[in-house]
């Protein structure tokens, strides 16, 4: 088992897809069945006994700097500030390095939501993620059995849970969930600048150390206003 003592929450999107409500509130802030998505995300941190979990910000700083505030866990919330740059979930942990430190850690999207299985999930992670063998662990879910998701999928799976990415016209089974452990190292070189996450998942794989764990248990994806009804009904359902 990795101990993974720091999560890095991405939260400083402008959630153009969920307009126009993020117009004025930010998307990590939408409520879904009643609680903050970033809420969500915090308290699954809290709850796997993380210690500090390192959130950034741009769009509406001030609304988030400003509910963050007001958290009562993980121990230790740390805001990253982006409000002069727009640099996506990789230049976001660029910036963020020297507080993250030379230990694999967690990376966690703000908007994502699932409903857990029998083990929750970012222990899964943790337990699971292999130094000798891996520099990225990323949490997967079943494509087709997403709650909102009706995209072609990200990646296929090998029996040692070594990750391929989809190849053009072709559908995979598995959507990347928004959750991993990730070694620093795959940041090396990486300059502060706009850059997504598949830039370090891609060098993981061509190196032969991407590998995913499946979900346990129920993944939404909350991308547009009308997937916060799905979503609160499949959270309904599973609390009858």
């Amino acid at each position: 088992m990795t101990r993974i003592e720091t999560a890095m929450v991405l939260a400083a999107g402008l959630g153009t897809r969920m307009r126009p409500l993020t117009d004025t509130v930010p998307k990590p802030l939408l409520k879904v069945a009643g609680r903050a998505l970033l809420d969500r995300v915090l308290d699954r941190v809290a709850e796997a006994g993380i210690g500090t979990a390192i959130v950034n910000v741009h769009h509406h700083a001030d609304l988030m700097e400003a509910h963050l505030a007001a958290r009562q866990g993980p121990p230790r919330i740390v805001v990253s500030d982006e409000r002069d740059a727009l640099l996506e979930t990789g230049g976001g942990v660029v910036r963020a390095l020297p507080r993250i430190g030379d230990r694999p850690f967690l990376s966690i999207n703000s908007d994502t939501i699932w409903i857990e299985g029998l083990k929750p999930n970012i222990p899964r992670l943790a337990e699971t993620f292999d130094p000798a063998r891996m520099d990225a662990l990323l949490l997967v879910a079943a494509s087709a059995l997403s709650i909102g998701y009706d995209g072609l999928g990200d990646f296929t799976m090998d029996t040692d849970g070594r990750l391929t990415r989809r190849g053009e016209r072709m559908v995979s089974p598995f959507v990347y969930a928004g959750a991993a452990v990730l070694a620093p190292k795959l940041f090396e070189g990486l300059a502060e600048e706009r850059f997504s996450l598949n830039r370090v998942f891609d060098a993981a794989a061509a190196a032969g150390r991407l590998c995913g764990i499946r979900l346990e248990g129920i993944w939404m994806h909350v991308g547009t206003p009308d997937a916060i009804a799905l979503a609160e009904e499949a959270i309904r359902r599973s609390s009858d």
